[in-house]
């Protein structure tokens, strides 16, 4: 059978070419009715659009670049999830370009690197505000940060000093000493995210106001390993206090939270009773694990991020918007 094209798409739908081109490059100008009738062609057509033609007809890439820091996380897994659902719904390819140090930062700073020759760019997490003020940034195209926040650019962020301040209301709920493990973020002012300085902040705020101190505080790289060191090094340190146990631990990175709960398993200490353990991220695994974390919707985060750059993309022009979206308290066996 001959492969449709794009004018059978638009003979069954009633309408022109150009009516058809519009709806695939999804742009706004199309009246609820008439797109939904050029959508039902291609289904019953099982019409599929030539990407190169596309590319040409259009003069744009429809490829749009993503710089964040690492791959090998799940928090960026999901995020990409949620980037890529709305991208493609749009039918824009996603290409990634991961940093992984300030080196790759400095270098994607040039206006003709890979990642620019994009339609749109979409930055992840670190705190990028002073290369905007700087102008250091070339953002000919449209960008949108996520998981990250600067004035004057259109932003999808997560409020982390709230999700702080629930993890630090819920640890004053119990008696006992209170504890936190952090994640070790880059000192290099240029290549930081304001996440966890976010989260420590929230977290201190609640415990001043509840008359409250912490006590031994950790930091940890992403790393397991070092996870696994540090969980068993507060926990030798609790464990040797007069009073130590029991106590409270804000392991701020749910990862950070299974390692200390693997560490206690070794020593026969039992979550939520000798040691009150509370994440932040919910990932897929913590329920599992019984873990009391924060919820971040982090694909909605994604999701909403892909659509400011998107109506960028389809002429909107107006100033910068930004989404907050706030963590829940997910509260389980673990605290």
């Amino acid at each position: 059978m001959r492969k449709p094209t794009i004018q059978d798409v638009a003979v069954k739908a009633g309408v022109g070419v150009g009516t058809v081109s519009r709806v695939l490059n999804n742009h706004p100008a199309v009246r609820g009715v008439t797109r939904d009738a050029v959508l039902k062609a291609i289904s019953d057509l099982e019409y599929t659009p030539n990407p190169h033609a596309r590319r040409i007809a259009g003069g744009k890439s429809y490829t749009i670049s993503v710089l964040l820091p690492v791959l090998t996380t799940e928090f960026y897994t999901r995020l990409l999830d949620g980037l890529e659902a709305a991208f493609q719904e749009a039918r824009y390819d996603v290409a990634i370009f991961p940093l992984l140090d300030r080196s790759r930062l400095e270098r994607y700073l040039g206006s003709h690197t890979l990642a620019y020759q994009a339609d749109g760019l979409v930055m992840a997490t670190y705190n990028l505000q002073a290369l905007f003020h700087e102008h250091r940034l070339r953002t000919q195209q449209p960008t949108v940060l996520v998981d990250a926040y600067a004035e004057h650019v259109d932003c999808a962020y997560m409020d982390n000093v709230t999700g702080g301040r629930l993890a630090g209301e819920h640890a004053v709920k119990a008696p006992g000493p209170i504890h936190a493990i952090w994640v070790e973020t880059e000192l290099d002012q240029l290549f930081q995210t304001r996440v966890f300085e976010d989260r420590r902040s929230g977290f201190m705020g609640a415990l001043a106001a509840a008359g409250r101190g912490l006590g031994r505080e950790c930091v940890s790289s992403f790393d397991t390993l070092a996870a696994r060191n540090t969980a068993a090094q507060l926990l030798d340190a609790v464990q040797a206090e007069p009073g130590g146990v029991p106590c409270t631990v804000f392991a701020s990175a749910d990862l950070l939270a299974g390692a200390l709960l693997d560490e206690m398993a070794l020593r026969s200490l039992q979550p939520g009773v000798d040691v009150r353990v509370i994440g932040f991220d919910n990932q897929p695994w913590a329920a599992a694990r019984g873990i009391t974390t924060l919820h971040q919707p982090v694909e909605s985060m994604g999701y909403e991020a892909a659509t400011l750059l998107l109506t960028r993309l389809n002429g909107y022009r107006g100033p910068a918007r930004a989404w907050r979206f706030e963590p829940s308290l997910i509260v389980r066996g673990s605290a």
